[in-house]
C-alpha cells in the first residue's frame, strides 16, 4: 500500500534510484510476509505462517496475551471483523480455552473458502516454523507480563533462536523491557513516519527525525528501528545517519515494487509487505543488476 499523499514511484525514479548508493544486492531473505502470507490466507493463522515459509520468507506476526497467560497471534483488538460483527469482544479479554474455537476464517473473502474454518495459532505453532536464514518478526502487543512470556515461550522450544526470530514493539517501555528480558535477541522499535504512538496525529504532523530514532533506540536498548516508509523523507542520508550511529534500519509496510526496491537501495535492511511472492521477481531482477 501506498502512503497517503504518495504515489507509487515511476520508471525513471525507479532508474534514478539504482544508481543511488545503498545495501548489498537484495534477495529473498530481505522480504518479511506481513502477517504470513496474508493475500492468500488468513493474516496471523497457521495456513498464512506455512504458506510463507513453504515460499521461502520470513514473516512477522502479531503477538498478544490471553488473560489465562496463553500467547497467541492476532492482530486486531477485537474479534468484530474476523466474525463480521457477531462478537465484538477485545480478544484480549477472552480466555484460550474460548478464544481458540473462534473462526477467523468465516468471514469477508475467506467465508466459503478452504480457510473457513481456521482457528487462531498459539504463539509455539509460529515458533515451531523458524528456519535459520528466514527471519520471524514477534510484534509484541503492549500489556503487563507479555516480555516474560515471550522468554518463557522462546526458552520451552528449540527450534526458534536468537538467529532467526526477533522482537518488534511500538511501545517504548515494552521494547525495553524485551531487551531485559531477551537480551540475546534483537528487539526493534516500530516507528510511524510522522508521530508517535498514543500522541495526536494532527495534521501537519512533524516527521520523525532520523535524530530522535537515534535518541529513542539508545535510551530504551533496542537494536533497530522498523519504520513506516515515506520515500520523500527516508533518503539515504536519514538511513545512514541511523545505520552508523549503530542501529539496523527495517521498513513496514510496502506493497509496490518499486517503492521496496528503492527503500533497499537506499539502504533498509529488510522489507515488510503484505505480497512477498508478487514483489520477488522484482526484487530478484534488482539483486542481478551490476551495483
Amino acid at each position: 500500500m501506498n502512503l497517503p499523499g504518495t504515489k507509487p514511484i515511476a520508471a525513471t525514479a525507479l532508474l534514478a534510484a539504482l544508481c543511488a548508493a545503498g545495501a548489498a544486492s537484495p534477495g529473498q531473505e530481505a522480504l518479511i510476509a506481513h502477517q504470513g502470507a496474508s493475500r492468500d490466507a488468513p493474516g496471523n493463522t497457521l495456513p498464512a505462517f506455512r504458506l510463507a515459509v513453504e515460499r521461502g520468507f520470513g514473516f512477522e506476526c502479531d503477538v498478544k496475551l490471553a488473560p489465562d497467560g496463553t500467547l497467541f497471534t492476532f492482530h486486531d483488538d477485537t474479534l468484530s471483523r474476523v466474525t463480521g460483527g457477531a462478537d465484538r469482544r477485545r480478544c484480549e479479554d477472552i480466555p484460550w480455552e474460548e478464544l481458540q474455537r473462534v473462526n477467523v476464517g468465516g468471514a469477508g473473502k475467506w467465508k466459503g473458502t478452504p480457510y473457513d474454518g481456521t482457528r487462531p495459532a498459539l504463539l509455539s505453532e509460529a515458533l515451531a516454523l523458524a528456519r535459520d536464514g528466514r527471519w520471524i518478526y514477534l510484534d509484541v502487543k503492549p500489556r503487563p507480563g507479555i516480555a516474560v512470556a515471550i522468554r518463557r515461550a522462546l526458552e520451552a522450544q528449540s527450534a526458534a533462536t536468537p538467529a532467526n526470530v526477533l522482537c518488534i514493539c511500538f511501545d517504548e517501555a515494552t521494547c525495553a523491557e524485551l531487551r531485559r528480558e531477551l537480551p540475546e535477541y534483537k528487539v526493534f522499535w516500530i516507528s510511524f513516519a510522522r508521530g508517535r504512538v498514543g500522541q495526536p496525529h494532527r495534521l501537519p504532523t512533524p516527521p520523525v527525525t532520523a535524530e530522535e530514532v537515534v535518541e529513542t533506540l539508545r535510551r530504551i536498548g533496542a537494536d533497530g528501528v522498523d519504520m513506516q516508509f515515506d520515500p520523500e523523507l527516508h533518503d539515504e542520508a536519514f538511513i545512514r545517519a541511523i545505520r552508523e550511529a549503530g542501529f539496523e534500519f527495517h521498513v513496514w509496510t510496502v506493497n509496490d515494487p518499486a517503492t521496496a526496491i528503492l527503500a533497499l537501495r537506499r539502504g533498509a535492511d529488510s522489507v515488510t509487505t503484505d505480497c512477498a511472492a508478487a514483489l520477488l521477481p522484482a526484487i530478484a531482477a534488482e539483486a542481478a543488476l551490476p551495483q
